[in-house]
């Protein structure tokens, strides 16, 4: 759909911003507001009825939307609470994040959030807007590549860091329409943006359900195999259920040995002998690109007790992203195992390493590993309790078949998850280009109701 544009324009001043409607104004953000504080955090809750909820940045989206799972509370005196006590169209930005891509993320206070009465973190700003902006474009424009890209360059120009503070946020150079425009234009964009995105959900819904799909099939093929009239044994494992009459069924140790990595500090250096820790495991190959190296002294010490990496081989991770596997090529660079890995060597050199690689990633193995998996906040898991894994072993040859069937509807499916992916990043970019046409007056929305209802 192509939109109007107004009729006559004028040169806003700034590079970066062009032109802009002749009857607008360009302020700074602290023109436009009543407020602009930090937050409270107060002391640690009695667990009575005169707790607080005090909202922290974390349960900001980067894309300003609102994810509240467990709100924290605390205890504050009358005065914090007075202070920090938040109502319907305030705006919070985030001022202090350890990664940039969230700082200055921004939400508004709706009306179901004001009704629980709470306040805010000292990790975020307040800001009321004046009755010369209206809170919802506030909240599309603070967003935007607009205003994110100057909170990005005042952060880091003042003081080398990723933080912001109300003297910043204030600075904020704001395109400015009357107020019935603005109405306006927070009116359109709320029409526009919610069509993209349900376009996006349908997307991310089909995206899951070809994820289902890819496990099914991994699953369905490493424990009932290819051919559907053959005999069937009970396999004594609820997890696999009945397997093929001729296929083996046994600890994971029976098939493949599993090396823990050496528990050293090993020394970085700019140039030197890659190491594969959990980051490199995380597709079929094991990837190197990023990976932190170390000195021919400490390759040496790590690769002991049968511990280089060799063709086939199969890389575990075995700590927070547990059951990422990812298999040497041989094209792989010579490498040593990092920490939080282990390393997994077939005992029959004629077994598939692409056959075993899928049948480390099936349902059957990942309700194993989730009962076996401990500790509360990073998961792990013991490596007695990997080699315990029960899993089931076709002969050589049959490994072969289904891992190369597997390959061939995994393909597919990845493709169609990729072209789902494209396809969401492509409708994110629109998104955020109709925004910025919009609050910046690239496009004139002023009839676009009345365009709606003719239509």
């Amino acid at each position: 759909m192509s939109f109007p544009t107004y009729d006559e324009y004028k040169a806003s001043g700034v590079n970066w911003l062009g032109n802009i409607p002749a009857h607008w104004s360009l302020k700074p953000l602290k023109r436009c507001i009543e407020r602009n504080d930090g937050g409270v955090w107060g002391s640690d809750p009695d667990d009575d009825e005169g707790d607080t909820v005090v909202l922290r940045s974390t349960e900001q989206t980067v894309d300003g939307e609102w994810r509240i799972e467990e709100p924290a509370k605390r205890k504050l005196t009358q005065d914090e609470v007075d202070s920090a006590l938040l109502i319907e169209g305030d705006l919070l930005v985030t001022k202090s994040s350890g990664s940039a891509l969230h700082i200055g993320k921004t939400t508004i206070v709706s009306s179901r959030i004001a009704e629980l009465r709470c306040c805010y973190s000292n990790f975020m700003q307040r800001l009321r807007t004046s009755t010369s902006l209206i809170p919802k474009l506030a909240w599309y424009v603070l967003n935007n590549g607009l205003a994110r890209r100057q909170f990005d360059f005042l952060a880091n120009s003042t003081t080398g860091l990723a933080n912001l503070n109300s003297t910043m946020i204030g600075q904020v150079l704001i395109p400015l329409a009357p107020l019935a425009e603005q109405s306006a234009i927070a009116s359109f964009l709320d029409v526009e943006t919610s069509k993209i995105d349900a376009l996006v959900s349908e997307q991310r819904r089909l995206i899951a359900l070809l994820k289902e799909k890819r496990q099914a099939v991994i699953s369905h093929a490493v424990t009932k195999g290819l051919n559907p009239n053959a005999p069937m044994k009970p396999s004594g494992i609820p997890w696999l259920g009945e397997v093929p009459e001729h296929w083996r069924v046994g600890p994971l140790k029976r098939f493949w040995s599993v090396t823990d990595c050496k528990h050293v500090t090993a020394e970085f250096v700019d140039d030197g002998i890659p190491l594969s820790s959990i980051r490199e495991v995380q597709s079929k190959w094991v990837d190197l690109d990023n990976a932190k190296k170390t000195t021919q002294k400490f390759y040496e010490l790590l690769i002991e007790g049968d511990r280089e990496p060799k063709v086939g081989d199969l890389i575990f991770s075995r700590n927070a992203t547990v059951g990422e596997v990812a298999q040497v090529g041989e094209h792989t660079p010579k490498f040593a195992m990092g920490q939080d890995v282990c390393l997994f060597r077939k005992h029959n050199k004629k077994s598939s390493s692409d056959y075993w690689q899928h049948v480390l990633k099936s349902t059957a193995v990942v309700e194993q590993m989730s009962v076996a998996m401990v500790g509360a906040t990073f998961k792990r898991i013991n490596v007695d309790e990997i080699r315990n894994l029960s899993v089931a072993a076709p002969p050589c040859e049959e490994q072969n078949w289904i891992a190369a069937f597997i390959e061939n509807r995994v393909g597919r499916l990845d493709q169609l998850q990729t072209e789902a992916e494209r396809a969401i990043e492509l409708l994110q970019e629109r998104r955020a280009a109709l925004i910025s046409a919009t609050v910046t007056g690239k496009i004139d929305v002023r009839g676009y109701a009345a365009r709606k209802v003719v239509a």
